[in-house]
């Protein structure tokens, strides 16, 4: 059985999506979140209090969009992986480091200096430089979703379960009302996946069942 902890909108959502696009089976760990400062129990499992950390047999991971591609490939085959021979194989894989690389990061300052860290220590100034930063890297997004309706291939694939979470993360911190006509009407298929709506169901269910609450 497969492993994953959580926290509710966390970037440990991307493994959660392609575990229901995949239909595995897996035991879903809610967490409150930062959990190394509010389960501190849970270092001894992850020592580096971060989410997600998935467990599948011997395999321990902490990498979300790695997550993704392990589960593509060790529990495949699943057309959400675009293999070695495919054309479209260099590109799959420029998305799947593109999400968190270029698009998650920024995100996370806009995240600390604008919400998570105490008022006297928010950075206004860092929160509007980051959410720029990210905006500019999106039109690479931009671009790719004008020219189809998914990132790759032709087809929905890991790339869309891992950059679409950090549209919805950019979704949670107010920033969607700055992308562009093809990102916003991206993120509305995205959306209407039942793979994406299965997803948020289990985060929902899991977080009222374990008792810990959304992050404010």
């Amino acid at each position: 059985m497969i492993t994953l902890y959580h926290c509710h909108g966390a970037r440990s959502f991307r493994p959660l999506w392609m575990l229901e696009e995949m239909g595995l089976a897996y035991e879903l760990k809610m967490l409150p979140f930062p959990p190394r400062v509010f389960a501190k129990e849970y270092l001894a499992i992850n020592p580096l209090g971060t989410i997600p950390f998935m467990i599948d047999g011997d395999t321990k991971m902490t990498e979300s969009s790695g997550i993704c591609q392990y589960l593509g490939t060790r529990h495949g085959p699943t057309p959400l992986v675009v293999g070695v021979d495919d054309p479209a194989y260099g590109a799959y894989l420029n998305w799947m480091f593109f999400s968190d690389a270029t698009l998650t990061f920024p995100q996370t300052l806009v995240l600390r200096y604008g919400t998570l860290e105490p008022n006297e220590r928010r950075q206004p100034q860092v929160v509007e430089d980051y959410a720029k930063w990210f905006l500019g890297r999106l039109r690479a997004v931009e671009a790719a979703a004008g020219q189809g309706d998914y990132l790759c291939a032709g087809r929905f694939t890991a790339a869309d379960v891992v950059n679409g979470y950090a549209l919805r993360l950019a979704s949670n911190l107010g920033l969607a009302k700055d992308f562009g006509p093809n990102v916003t009407a991206y993120w509305a298929r995205l959306q209407q996946r039942d793979g994406y709506q299965r997803a948020l169901e289990a985060e929902t269910r899991a977080g009222e069942v374990q008792q810990v609450p959304k992050r404010a």
